[in-house]
């Protein structure tokens, strides 16, 4: 039984071995308690309690992250979701077979490189709110936080923002700063700090100039080219993807960057895109980023709703000028959305996960066209589903 404790060490970027060391015990001793819940029989169980929850504390964990840290993961969000997950391929990409795309006369795949501009996006209103929030803050200032699980298009709304932008001739610069393969601490990988941020924002803003020596001069330096760019008629939005691996010091700095002003004008706005770990780490409660989440607005991007699951299909097949109904029959999208949601009981009472996000349903449905088309069913049906 994997312990909540485990997530929370992730999110706080500390290893096992880290919280072994403080503890004076050994590693494999401390793997035991958090992978499997085993406590040592000849230390006092309460006391190891106590220890841990002091560590956690003294690197950034809040009482909101502490509750429960000594149960098991809930199992929606563990086993449960893991043993879907590997049931529906969600860990693995799937793709249309030649003799797929025969069997159903299509020539190409519905779900690989599918948005190619925006009339391709699937747009509902929850993805519409989320679009229109993010455009709202590139144009008129603030800062967001977008939040959503992998495979659920965070990836397509931040293409979709840098080609609104252009498309619609806004004036406003998008600037992305990233480092390859970025973790939240230098000792798993590369970090992507505050220093990265001003210099990606001057290569934006006025890449000629040359930088300055010493950090003070360059964050004036930086200042001085964000009004000049914003007298010029410019605005500007910081993105930055995979957010949920920004180290804590760097969430806190980006304080910093949104206070630039000319008068009542921000100069920089700011968006952030990650993972579930990111609204971790922008807890309230955490002392060290709560002056960036007071002035942080944050969206969730929740799966498709199950009643709009053949709505969403029916747009990705239209785009190919292919009528859902000769791919899958209706009790096949009922099997879709089965196999995409987890039942649970949840301290005695029933609840449910959906997992239905685009690449999820994507995988699943090529799957099970491949399957069908390999048995020669000329529909996909819930049979055709189970047998995935």
């Amino acid at each position: 039984m994997k312990l909540k404790l485990k997530t929370i060490l992730q999110a706080l970027g500390i290893k096992q071995a880290a919280l072994a060391s403080h503890l004076a015990l050994s590693t494999a001793t401390v793997a035991q308690i958090v992978n499997h819940g085993i406590w040592p029989k000849s230390i006092d169980q309460e006391d190891i309690k106590v220890r841990i929850v002091d560590f956690l504390q003294s690197n950034g964990a809040v009482e909101a992250d502490l509750k429960d840290v000594f149960e098991g993961q809930e199992q929606e969000k563990s086993a449960a979701i893991e043993t879907k997950q590997e049931e529906t391929m969600l860990l693995r990409k799937q793709t249309l077979l030649q003799s797929t795309r025969k069997h159903f006369g299509m020539f190409l795949d519905p779900f690989a490189n599918d948005v190619q501009s925006h009339a391709d996006m699937y747009v509902n209103p929850e993805i519409r709110y989320v679009r229109e929030a993010m455009f709202a803050v590139a144009r008129h200032g603030g800062m967001l936080a977008v939040i959503a699980e992998s495979g659920a298009g965070k990836t397509t709304l931040m293409r979709d923002l840098e080609d609104r932008i252009e498309r619609e001739n806004q004036p406003i610069l998008m600037i992305r700063p990233y480092v390859l393969a970025a973790e939240d601490n230098d000792q798993k990988g590369k970090t992507l700090k505050s220093s990265h941020i001003a210099e990606a924002i001057m290569a934006a803003v006025a890449p000629l100039e040359k930088r300055k020596s010493s950090p003070e001069a360059r964050f004036a330096q930086l200042h001085k080219a964000l009004k000049e760019s914003h007298t010029a008629g410019y605005r500007h939005v910081l993105v930055i993807d995979e957010a949920h691996s920004l180290p804590i010091p760097t969430i806190k700095h980006l304080k910093r960057f949104f206070e630039l002003e000319m008068g009542f004008k921000k100069l920089l706005s700011i968006i952030l895109i990650g993972q579930p770990e990111l609204k971790v780490k922008l807890s309230e409660r955490n002392a060290d980023v709560r002056e960036v989440v007071q002035r942080c607005e944050i969206v969730e991007l929740a799966p498709i709703e199950p009643g709009r699951l053949e709505e969403y299909l029916k747009f990705k097949f239209d785009r190919l000028e292919k009528p859902l109904v000769e791919v899958i029959d209706a009790s096949g999208i009922d099997a879709l959305q089965s196999r995409l949601t987890v039942a649970s009981t949840r301290r005695d009472r029933s609840d449910s996960v959906s997992l239905l996000y685009p690449l999820a349903i994507g995988n699943l449905l090529a799957a099970s066209m491949n399957l069908a088309a390999e048995i020669g069913s000329p529909l996909v049906t819930a049979d055709v589903v189970k047998g995935v």
